[in-house]
């Protein structure tokens, strides 16, 4: 089940240097609303209900955790800085740039500024074209129509031909030298989110730690001294056990594969929560499962101070965290930061986003794939 909502949005200009206009709108679009994950060819279409200069069209899918109304107050700025002037005059009107929201899930949305899907959308080859060109199942969520057949049933009798080609955003980051990254951070530092997001953006395959229904936790934040070891070992069998299944349902020579937990965090929770005599026979059996297990290309890990991590974890609200006293976190931290300080053959990114917030801000996100790009040059 996908985390983040599907927009599908088109774009046009017949004003200036039009391909330009589009690229660099896509590029804004990317930075500053939500990821763009997938883009068309670049269309040249007649006018569309007026007569003026030809327009340069395209679609993109976008990725995204705002809601509809969100989504299009930051595209109306992005058309704002784009030089587009939106006048109260009647009928169309030559462009700089116009973005509009042409699906949003399958959800409808009937408001005076905003329809989903757009009204115009069937009466549209120019919307129609390259729509099909990126996602060619798509149905239309009242009408039950293939935008197959909304192609062969539109009367828009205008050209609408492929001129060009455009650059998707996506493909400027690039992550192939990457088959298996492994992203780790505190309690609460957003790894789990972080990984389903970078996974749905770029179709990989996730790995995600379930422990949910370990029956030692919520006794643990009651009872530390009582449960630590029987907690830890517990970690360890359950982690081992289930990355060894999922991997071994991925070809980590080929598929790409974003977890959002690597098996060395059993050590350092182990060191932080046992007694020491616990902890030798603990890391006596870990050091055997540590030897099997495969090393990610790429280690992230997601630093947050304190006082963030209290904020997300009373945030989440999973009853048995609420307790969780601040010093446990900082020991947690410094037990990462000391781990990584050994690994001299992992190739480890550390990323500070104690002032970050990845899910409502895209700059903060882009960001994060900037960092990751950068290690795998």
């Amino acid at each position: 089940m996908k985390t983040q909502h599907q927009v599908i949005l088109s774009l046009g200009s017949n004003l200036g240097k039009k391909q330009e206009n589009i690229q660099l709108c896509i590029d804004l679009l990317h930075q500053d609303v939500g990821t763009i994950t997938k883009v068309s060819s670049l269309y040249e279409s007649d006018a569309w209900g007026f007569k003026s200069e030809s327009f340069y069209n395209c679609v993109v899918e976008m990725h995204t955790h705002l809601k509809p109304q969100k989504v299009l107050k930051k595209i109306l700025k992005v058309e704002q800085i784009l030089g587009r002037i939106r006048t109260h005059e009647a009928g169309y009107q030559a462009r700089i740039i116009d973005v509009d929201i042409i699906a949003f899930n399958d959800e409808l949305v009937d408001e005076e500024r905003l329809q989903i899907p757009h009204p115009h959308l069937s009466d549209r080859l120019f919307v129609l074209l390259p729509f099909q060109e990126i996602i060619s199942d798509w149905m239309h969520p009242t009408t039950k129509t293939t935008i197959g057949e909304l192609v062969k049933k539109c009367s828009d009798s205008g050209s609408c031909v492929i001129v060009s080609t455009l650059i998707a955003p996506l493909k400027k980051i690039d992550l192939s030298r990457f088959n298996y990254i492994a992203i780790e951070g505190n309690i609460g530092a957003g790894k789990t989110t972080l990984a389903t997001k970078i996974a749905e953006d770029f179709n990989a395959k996730t790995v995600l730690e379930r422990f949910a229904d370990n029956p030692f936790l919520p006794k643990f934040y009651k009872d530390q001294n009582r449960y630590a070891f029987p907690l830890e070992m517990s970690f360890l069998a359950d982690r081992y056990q289930q990355i060894s299944d999922d991997l071994a349902q991925f070809d980590l020579f080929k598929d790409f594969i974003i977890a959002d937990y690597h098996i060395f965090k059993s050590l350092i929770f182990a060191k932080v929560t046992l007694q020491e005599d616990e902890y030798r026979l603990y890391k006596t059996l870990f050091d055997i499962i540590y030897k099997e297990m495969p090393r990610p290309d790429l280690y992230i890990y997601l630093y947050q101070n304190t006082d963030k991590l209290l904020q997300n974890i009373k945030k989440r609200g999973r009853s048995y965290e609420q307790e969780i006293p601040s010093d446990y976190l900082e020991r947690i931290n410094e037990g990462y930061l000391d781990y990584i300080k050994t690994q001299q053959d992992l190739n480890v990114l550390i990323i500070d986003v104690s002032e970050k917030d990845f899910v409502k801000n895209q700059e903060d996100y882009t960001f994060i794939l900037d960092e990751m790009a950068k290690k795998a040059h």
